[in-house]
């Protein structure tokens, strides 16, 4: 918090002095560029997953998970060799005119499936050094570690590409010297999903690894306060869709699983815009 503080009076001071000239033109962001970092909380619906090897092929559904946060502390959040173990949200930008932007970046969310919960299984097991070996059909089974580990922890990674239009809702800035903007910012798109799933599967080895999973579509909303033009603080509402049909569950290239499921992310970042225009 100090640290915090220390930058806005620092900030305060380099630019106190600014003062308007009214010949200035008005504000542009076009051929501006941004970027931000930040933190989010993720939730998902509940889903199906088929699990397919040469010796199994089974469906669980109605699988409930959930996302993990790390503690805050400054360490792992602020921490440039940590910062990637909290769920985190990396974008960046450029206006192509004063309202719209093309962004690219990730979403890191952390997806854990509920572990010791009873869903429905329909399918075959057979050939497995364990108890489950049998045929299912929409029968109870409780998803112990021995059964199934299933985590998207480091992480449920969504590489997308969004169009972002900013609208100004108000400006301190043409009733005082505050520098301060306030604004709406709306998108939506499109992405893949580049997971790194740990999985632990009957009595199959732990894997671990990254792998091209699937793709998803996503809409936000947020609302963005500006200040001095260049810095800002942002709070977003994110949802969408999101499709796994080849997610890695061994080492064995032939065993896979697939799910599909919505999630909904609630992001605080921060950031700068910095660039050409005026």
């Amino acid at each position: 918090m100090r640290f915090i503080v220390a930058v806005v009076l620092i900030l305060q001071t380099v630019f106190a002095t600014a003062q308007d000239d009214p010949a200035e033109k008005p504000y542009s962001n076009k051929n501006h560029f941004f970027i931000y970092w930040g933190w989010n909380r993720a939730w998902y619906s509940n889903s199906d997953i088929s699990f397919i090897g040469n010796t199994y092929d089974f469906t669980l559904k109605d699988v409930v998970a959930k996302d993990r946060q790390s503690n805050f502390n400054l360490d792992p959040y602020l921490n440039p060799m940590q910062m990637t173990i909290p769920q985190t949200n990396f974008r960046i930008g450029y206006y192509f005119n004063d309202h719209w932007s093309i962004t690219g970046g990730v979403d890191h969310m952390k997806y854990v499936m509920v572990q010791n919960q009873t869903v429905k299984i329909s399918g075959e097991i057979s050939g497995t050094e364990t108890v489950y070996n049998d045929i299912y059909n929409d029968e109870d089974i409780q998803l112990k570690e021995d059964f199934l580990i299933f985590e998207h922890t480091d992480g449920l990674n969504y590489v997308n590409f969004e169009a972002r239009r900013k609208d100004e809702l108000f400006s301190f800035s043409k009733i005082s010297k505050a520098k301060i903007d306030i604004n709406l910012i709306e998108g939506a798109g499109a992405g893949f999903l580049f997971p790194r799933t740990n999985t632990t599967l009957l009595s199959n080895e732990r894997n671990d690894e990254f792998h091209v999973a699937g793709y998803g579509f996503s809409t936000m909303a947020g609302l963005n306060v500006t200040f001095w033009k260049h810095f800002f603080i942002q709070s977003e509402l994110k949802g969408g869709f999101i499709n796994m049909p080849d997610v890695r569950t061994t080492k064995f290239k032939s065993d896979k699983a697939k799910q599909h499921f919505f999630f909904g992310q609630l992001n605080y970042v921060f950031g700068l815009q910095f660039g050409f225009g005026k």
